[in-house]
């Protein structure tokens, strides 16, 4: 008489029963080492060695800057990019570049870096704000304008919408340039309701801020910054990045850019395409960035000009410094030509 195989499917929801708990506990050790032992209190230093102050925007709230006005000139408005750690630190070789040159402010945007970093909807539009009512508010005249990465996504809605006010803009490896997806309105739907509910997941009080500090570990910016890099990451600006990503607040609009709410929907053919500033954009390769339509869109406009500088991945001001601000040197002085 043969004897039946035992049955071991008895085992399976046992073994997933104890790889849930050993998840929940892992996940509650953690959620008690980030409230305890992890300063969110950081301090901060080394930004930039500039005078430092604050403009308290309608919109936007309380914007930290740094300003160097002994020259004359254009003001020029430098805007760091979008990501866990992002601030001034990310965009100070231009800001020391130009100093002598013009009138030059970097800001620190809504949420990072030493603005306010309240719990509060963070949206495109409130970053457009920002840099519009800096503008208008704090310098009273318009202004050239730098921006990285998403950020050339806020500056140009601003151009946009108040082109007085920005005289030129350049996009350095600016996003929104992927080739576009055809689909009908039901898949536009499920990626917005998609977004929503990343970002309610993201954004429960209880795990929040300790899903950010693994975000934003020195491990984690490392490997951010050494994917942008193609020559050394420089060890202070991963030290500012740190400290920067561990003040009270930091993780709320962080975490809404994780969720990928602070893209411009269609924004190369609802916004790129309508400004009639001249445009520079400077780029090369990065990751998860696509420039697929960035040739077709600069010979659509002549008023958009490209350069590509290799070996320069997002961060051209870091990594080739020379060919960078020549390139942008250039821009500026035929665009001042222009306008007289």
């Amino acid at each position: 008489m043969t004897e039946k195989p035992k049955k071991k499917l008895g085992l399976l929801p046992g073994g997933i029963s104890g790889l849930v708990t050993a998840g929940i506990l892992t996940s509650a050790a953690w959620i008690l080492y980030s409230r305890r032992y992890i300063d969110h209190h950081a301090k901060v230093q080394g930004v930039l060695d500039a005078e430092q102050a604050f403009f308290e925007a309608p919109t936007a709230g309380k914007l930290r800057f740094f300003a160097d006005k002994r020259s004359s000139g254009r003001p020029l408005v430098i805007l760091h990019g979008i990501h866990a750690a992002a601030g001034a630190h990310d965009i100070a070789p231009i800001f020391n570049a130009f100093r002598s040159q013009r009138p030059v402010y970097a800001l620190d945007l809504p949420g990072f870096g030493g603005s306010e970093r309240s719990d509060r909807p963070y949206r495109p539009s409130m970053y457009q704000a920002a840099l519009t009512e800096f503008i208008r508010g704090q310098l009273g005249e318009p202004a050239d304008v730098v921006a990285q990465g998403l950020s050339a996504e806020f500056a140009a809605l601003a151009a946009q919408a108040n082109p007085e006010w920005i005289r030129s803009l350049v996009m350095i490896s600016p996003t929104g340039f992927e080739m576009p997806r055809v689909g009908n309105l039901s898949e536009k739907i499920g990626k917005t309701n998609l977004t929503d509910f990343l970002y309610a997941l993201m954004a429960v009080p209880l795990w929040s801020l300790p899903l950010f500090d693994i975000l934003s570990s020195r491990p984690r910016l490392s490997l951010y910054y050494r994917k942008r890099f193609e020559a050394d990451v420089p060890e202070e600006l991963v030290s500012i990045a740190y400290a920067s990503a561990h003040q009270a607040g930091a993780h709320f609009a962080s975490i809404v850019f994780s969720s990928g709410r602070l893209s411009v929907h269609d924004v190369r053919e609802k916004v790129y395409d309508t400004l009639t500033q001249p445009v520079l954009v400077v780029y090369d390769s990065e990751p998860d960035r696509s420039f697929d339509m960035l040739l077709s869109t600069t010979r659509a406009h002549p008023n958009w000009s490209v350069k590509r500088i290799r070996q320069s991945r997002g961060m051209p001001h870091f990594d080739r410094p020379g060919e960078f601000f020549h390139v942008l040197e250039d821009f500026l002085k035929a665009k001042d030509k222009r306008q007289g």
